[in-house]
């Protein structure tokens, strides 16, 4: 009879979790928050967990729209319904009420929300692991789940107020960084990724509208190098501008830009071989041809390039200062 009783209670619970732990949903016990730019209107999400590849589920951002944390169970519908539900014109504490209200296992859901008005939304279902908490403030919402302690959604909120100064990305980083400094996943740390998105679309599915968009799936300390990558990000946003200002035609800024990327990482190869290029496209052949001299020393290769670029349009230079370039 016992085993009868005992049989009958693992099938049951296997029963109840099927309802909302599948394959294609997940786990997801971390902590992340979702965020809104007063100034400039971008929206985010930022998240860290001991999972892989937690950014391929639990972040979700659109454009004009908002932005979705999906944690604990995770539940992926909840991102594409949630952005559709605040396309539709919902507020973000509409959008979740609606989520919530036909999902069987929401009591070991934990969601955030935020929307293109900074209205926010968060919810931690009863049966999420301990510590488990959310806080909302002033167009920002932070959830956490299986902490080691529970400080970690004041610790986030708090350094997200502290840093009103900081670009949304970077803002966003330093709460994921608070969340660690308290004690973080109880079970270590493993994945993060960052996602930021314009306030208003533009309409134009090819245009830049994720303007950040960093995934960290394995590694030892995953914010630790989401910050590497997002200063990576950063420097070659300066790289970026320094090409489009060569496009009109301002080598002024492009210097400008090229120097700041250059600023940031003065080892790059590829942010020195293009201002070398681009110094003498601008008349400055001999400066151009000590940094690629000292280029070419590090890595031939870059000379067989060189080569290359007078029949793509890119080094507009005579033959003989050519010959200088190539040396």
């Amino acid at each position: 009879m016992k085993n009868y009783i005992l049989i009958s209670i693992v099938l049951s619970f296997s029963q109840t979790k099927a309802q909302f732990f599948r394959k294609d949903n997940g786990l997801a016990h971390t902590f992340s928050i979702v965020a809104r730019d007063e100034k400039t209107g971008e929206i985010a999400v930022g998240v860290q967990s001991h999972w892989f590849s937690v950014g391929t589920s639990v972040s979700w951002a659109e454009a004009g729209v908002g932005a979705v944390a999906t944690q604990s169970f995770t539940n992926k519908s909840f991102g594409i319904r949630g952005l559709a539900l605040l396309k539709e014109g919902k507020t973000a504490q509409q959008a979740l009420d609606i989520l919530l209200s036909d999902d069987p296992g929401k009591e070991v859901r934990q969601v955030g929300i935020v929307d293109a008005k900074g209205n926010v939304a968060n919810f931690t279902g009863k049966n999420c692991v301990d510590f488990a908490g959310d806080l909302k403030g002033k167009n920002y919402a932070v959830q956490s789940n299986m902490m080691l302690t529970n400080e970690v959604p004041e610790a986030m909120a708090k350094s997200f107020e502290a840093n009103a100064r900081l670009p949304l990305a970077e803002r966003v980083l330093e709460a994921l960084k608070a969340a660690q400094k308290v004690g973080g996943d109880i079970r270590g740390k493993q994945s993060a990724a960052i996602l930021v998105v314009k306030g208003e679309a533009t309409g134009k599915p090819w245009d830049d509208n994720h303007l950040v968009d960093l995934r960290v799936d394995d590694h030892a300390d995953p914010l630790a190098e989401m910050e590497r990558l997002l200063k990576t990000h950063r420097a070659y946003e300066h790289m970026n501008n320094g090409d489009l200002a060569i496009e009109n035609n301002n080598m002024t800024l492009a210097m400008q830009e090229y120097g700041a990327a250059m600023k940031m990482f003065p080892k790059n190869l590829e942010m020195q071989y293009w201002t070398a290029i681009t110094l003498a496209n601008g008349g400055n052949v001999q400066k151009a041809a000590l940094m690629l001299q000292a280029i070419y020393a590090k890595e031939p290769n870059w000379r067989k390039m060189t080569r290359r670029l007078p029949k793509a349009g890119l080094l507009t230079v005579e033959e003989k200062e050519l010959s200088l370039l190539l040396k």
